[in-house]
């Protein structure tokens, strides 16, 4: 094969390379080899998948977004703005060619399903449907879920896909790339017959790619006098600031100093600041001042405002997007976007609170809903190693050995008492 990339090469037997694969795959999930004709690109796939214990008798996908919860992730997405194009150059073809339009976020979630009635309650039967996740990790090798993994378009035919109940489709898909940041955002993907295994489909779905990724390019802001900011603190010692198209990374000060800005668009006085920033109450209003002159420079004049202190442009903060999503509970579009802890490293008071308010709600949603693979991405997370409580979450619902050893070992921390302190005869 010239291009491990395509599916099936000019002239290939599709009848006989369906039962090629078969055989393949039958091989691998029994010993874990792997043989031709399966290309690299499918062969590294089902290795992932092994690795991920994603089973080869899987029933379907489980549909982690549903009602308000999608809706609202959806809505704030940024795919949602090249919509229209991806049903202008696809929809049609979806719809004539009885094939499926699909549009999956960086996590492998279906945001939008469209395309052919029929086409579609068939593919509803394995839960190929919006708020459904198809991450590679979750159902193993599919166009969409491998997209986004490898960061490459895709084509994944028949017998290739790692669950068998999805070997009866074909699928194309494509990464959409952030055109400021570089990032994955989704992908987009045409799912239906073995039609789709044509070098023409994968060329399609990757000029569709890009053409979104130009559309999103022209929706942006352009560079020169910023209207908004964005504000990325989660998980930052350093926030990131994104002004005008431009990344600037904020000392530890001024990351704490923008943020208590951006929840107060109201203003602060110079004392509240004090208050806001510093336990020590021998800091001087004259250190504020001289750390505040330095961030006007930083952000302009027209930007940072005084009496009271307020910024004159809206600013978008992760800590925000989080708890709103939390708010209308959109739990799994929420735990996505929370990087870590806000400003982990700060010990400004009022970032402390913030810090524990947003870390406590998560976490309460978290063991609410009890989806074993959120709770096992935080206890997995560097800020969730120790938290005992949504360990024994995740024991509840998943039960494997390693987790029930961590969590005896946790609880095992937790009885021993403190050493003993000498007596210093004070009581």
């Amino acid at each position: 094969m010239t291009d491990p990339w395509v599916a099936l090469e000019p002239g290939a037997d599709p009848v006989e390379r369906v039962r090629e694969v078969r055989r393949a795959h039958e091989r691998f999930t029994a010993a874990g080899t792997v043989a031709r004709p399966v290309r690299s690109v499918v062969a590294d796939s089902w290795r992932r998948s092994m690795r991920a214990r994603v089973s080869p008798e899987g029933s379907g996908a489980s549909v982690e977004l549903t009602a308000g919860d999608l809706g609202a992730y959806r809505s704030e997405h940024p795919l949602s703005l090249v919509m229209p194009l991806f049903r202008e150059l696809v929809g049609g073809f979806a719809k004539d060619g009885e094939h499926l339009l699909a549009v999956c976020d960086a996590h492998g979630r279906l945001l939008w399903v469209e395309g052919h009635p029929t086409t579609r309650a068939r593919a509803g039967r394995m839960n190929f449907v919006p708020g459904a996740r198809w991450a590679e990790s979750a159902m193993g090798t599919n166009a969409p879920g491998t997209a986004v993994a490898v960061d490459r378009p895709v084509q994944v035919f028949a017998t290739e896909h790692f669950v068998r109940k999805v070997q009866p489709w074909t699928c194309a898909a494509a990464p959409v790339h952030d055109p400021r940041s570089g990032r994955v955002l989704g992908a987009v993907d045409i799912t239906g017959g073995d039609g789709l295994a044509h070098p023409h489909s994968l060329a399609f779905v990757q000029a569709v790619a890009r053409a979104a990724e130009s559309q999103l390019a022209l929706l942006a802001p352009a560079d020169g006098p910023q209207d908004s900011l964005e504000l990325a603190a989660l998980g930052r010692d350093e926030a990131l600031l994104l002004m005008g198209g431009r990344k600037q990374r904020l000392s530890r000060r001024h990351s704490e100093i923008v943020l208590l800005l951006a929840r107060h668009p109201e203003g602060l006085s110079g004392d509240e600041l004090l208050c806001a920033l510093y336990e020590d109450e021998s800091v001087t209003p004259v250190t504020l001042r001289a750390e505040l002159a330095r961030l006007r420079q930083l952000l302009g004049a027209d930007v940072l405002r005084s009496r009271p202190y307020r910024l004159a442009v809206p600013v978008a903060v992760d800590a925000d997007v989080v708890e709103r999503r939390l708010g209308c509970g959109a739990v799994t579009a929420a735990v996505s976007v929370y990087a870590g802890p806000l400003l982990p490293s700060s010990g400004a008071p009022a970032v402390v609170r913030l810090r524990r308010r947003l870390a406590d709600q998560v976490r309460a949603a978290l063991i609410a809903r009890g989806d074993p693979d959120l709770l096992s991405d935080w206890v997995h997370a560097p800020w969730g190693e120790d938290d005992v409580e949504v360990w024994r979450a995740l024991a509840a619902v998943r039960p494997t050995a390693p987790v029930v050893a961590r969590l005896r070992a946790l609880d095992a921390e937790l009885s021993v008492p403190p050493p003993n302190r000498p007596h210093t005869g004070n009581r």
